[in-house]
C-alpha cells in the first residue's frame, strides 16, 4: 500500500471542497472496497478523508411517503430496518444475500452503491484492463469471461457491477442525493446513475469530480410481492453469476431488474409490459441485443429459469 495523508470532514460540504483542494483524494467511509484496492495498488489514493462522523447513518420517512436513507447507513442495519423489511423487501433480502454479516457491519449504502467490478483481469495488474489503467486494453475479451457481462459491455470493457443492493435500489427507482463541491446538491435517478462502458469504461458513474453521496431516497412503497432470487457458485462469500430483483402486483404485473449481467443494475421497463406473458417474454426483451461468449451464454438461460422461479412463487402466494 503507498503512503496517504488522513483527515476527518465536518460536514458533507466541507469533505467535497476539501477533495477538491487536495488532489488525489478519496473518500472512504467503511473501506471495505478501497482499503482492499490500496493494498493491490489498484486504487491510489495520496489523501483519504473519512466521512464517517457527517452523521448520514439515520433512517428517515420523507414528505412524499417515502424513505431517505443516509449514505453511511451500514447495510446490516438497513436490512434490519422495520420499515424496509416491510415495504421495500426485496431490497433487504437482497443486503441479506450479499457479503457476509462482517462485511455488512460496516459496509455502507453509499459505498455498497460505488462498489467497483470483481472482475477477475482488474484485479490482476498483470493484465492490461481499461477500467483500471484507460487505454491498456481488456484482456477479458478474448479471455475467460464465465463471471462477465452479456450485454451493456462494448469493445473496451465486458465487467459486470457487483452490488446486490444496487440491483433491488433500481427495481425500487432509488434516487441518489449528493453534494458537490461548491456545496450544490443534486439528485440523481438510479437509472442515470451507473454509465455503461463505451469508450471510457474508467468512468463508472454520473458522479462530477469530488462529488459525495449523502443519501438514497426511495419512492413510497409500490405494494405487491417483493423478491430477490440470487444464483451463485456457492452459498456464500460468492458474487452473483445472475440475480433477479422483482416486486409483482396481484394482477401478475410489477417491476424487474437483473444483476451479474451487466456493467450496471440491468432493467428495461418495456420488457415488464409483456410480464403476464411470462418469463421467456419478459427475458426475451429485457436482454434484446445481448452478445454472450461461448463461457457466459448460460446466463440467457439462467436468466430466465430464475424469472420463472420468481413468477411462480409469485402466484402461488398471490
Amino acid at each position: 500500500m503507498r503512503p496517504f495523508s488522513y483527515s476527518r470532514a465536518r460536514s458533507p460540504a466541507e469533505a467535497a471542497a476539501e477533495a477538491a483542494k487536495v488532489p488525489g483524494s478519496k473518500f472512504i467511509a467503511g473501506g471495505t472496497n478501497l482499503v482492499d484496492l490500496m493494498k493491490l495498488e489498484i486504487e491510489t489514493p495520496t489523501h483519504l478523508i473519512d466521512v464517517n462522523g457527517l452523521g448520514l447513518d439515520s433512517i428517515k420517512p420523507t414528505a412524499e411517503g417515502g424513505l431517505q436513507i443516509g449514505a453511511l447507513v451500514r447495510n446490516t442495519d438497513l436490512a434490519a430496518d422495520s420499515r424496509i423489511r416491510q415495504d421495500y423487501g426485496v431490497l433487504s433480502r437482497a443486503l441479506f444475500a450479499g457479503a457476509s454479516g462482517q462485511l455488512r457491519n460496516v459496509a455502507t449504502t453509499a459505498g455498497n452503491l460505488m462498489q467497483r467490478t470483481r472482475c477477475p483481469y482488474f484485479y490482476d495488474t498483470q493484465q492490461a484492463c481499461n477500467k483500471r489503467s484507460p487505454g491498456s486494453g481488456c484482456s477479458a475479451i478474448g479471455g475467460f469471461t464465465r463471471q462477465l457481462a452479456v450485454i451493456g459491455g462494448s469493445h473496451s470493457c465486458i465487467a459486470t457491477h457487483p452490488s446486490d443492493m444496487a440491483v433491488a435500489m433500481r427495481v425500487l427507482d432509488a434516487r441518489i442525493e449528493t453534494v458537490r463541491p461548491d456545496g450544490a446538491t443534486r439528485s440523481i435517478a438510479i437509472a442515470d446513475f451507473h454509465r455503461l462502458p463505451a469508450d471510457t469504461p474508467n468512468v463508472e458513474t454520473t458522479l462530477s469530480p469530488n462529488e459525495l453521496i449523502t443519501a438514497v431516497t426511495l419512492p413510497p412503497p409500490q405494494g405487491g410481492l417483493h423478491f430477490y432470487q440470487k444464483v451463485r457458485d456457492r452459498a456464500s462469500y460468492a458474487f452473483a453469476l445472475i440475480s433477479v430483483a422483482a416486486v409483482i402486483k396481484s394482477d401478475g404485473s410489477g417491476s424487474v431488474a437483473v444483476g451479474g449481467v451487466a456493467p450496471r443494475p440491468w432493467r428495461v421497463e418495456a420488457a415488464e409490459e409483456v410480464m403476464p406473458e411470462g418469463a421467456s417474454a419478459v427475458t426475451r426483451k429485457l436482454l434484446q441485443g445481448a452478445a454472450p461468449t461461448h463461457d457466459n451464454e448460460f446466463k440467457l438461460m439462467l436468466v430466465e429459469r430464475t424469472l420463472a422461479s420468481v413468477l411462480s412463487q409469485a402466484r402461488a402466494l398471490a
